[in-house]
């Protein structure tokens, strides 16, 4: 069996490894979008809140109301910043499983391209042994003719 078709074992593995990164960097960024998704809802959320409580001070609002309205919106704004740490963990994961899956990207190209290299040795011994059978083989006659 030629060393071209041996490898393709190993290319085969490399492919598999490659598409699991591909699959984890798939999750990771749903994810990473999900936690974005979630902080833009509460921002909106607290916008929305805050329009409220606006629109209810045109009259008399009693102190305690205008005190719980403040601690609500504090409340949010603890979320958002909690939610925030977990979108840069989630990005930090995305990025992280970029990488893996780049270095697996690179490793199987680079598996192609030395099956290709070695494709093109193995055709060139070929090549050049048809070539001495035939150089061979013209050699016997010329010297039956002589």
């Amino acid at each position: 069996m030629l060393r071209s078709q041996r490898l393709q074992v190993v290319l085969k593995l490399e492919e598999q490894k490659e598409k699991q990164a591909l699959e984890k960097m798939a999750e990771a960024q749903k994810a990473h979008e999900a936690q974005r998704q979630q902080i833009e809802n509460l921002e909106s959320y607290q916008q929305e809140y805050r329009d409220q409580i606006r629109a209810n001070q045109r009259g008399v609002v009693p102190v305690s109301r205008l005190q719980a309205y403040q601690a609500f919106i504090g409340q949010l704004d603890q979320v958002i910043t909690q939610q925030q740490s977990v979108l840069q963990q989630a990005e930090a994961r995305l990025d992280s499983c970029r990488e893996a899956w780049q270095r697996a990207w690179e490793r199987r190209r680079g598996m192609e391209k030395y099956i290709e290299t070695c494709r093109r040795q193995e055709q060139q011994d070929m090549d050049a042994r048809e070539q001495k059978l035939a150089d061979e083989a013209a050699n016997r006659v010329y010297q039956r003719r002589r």
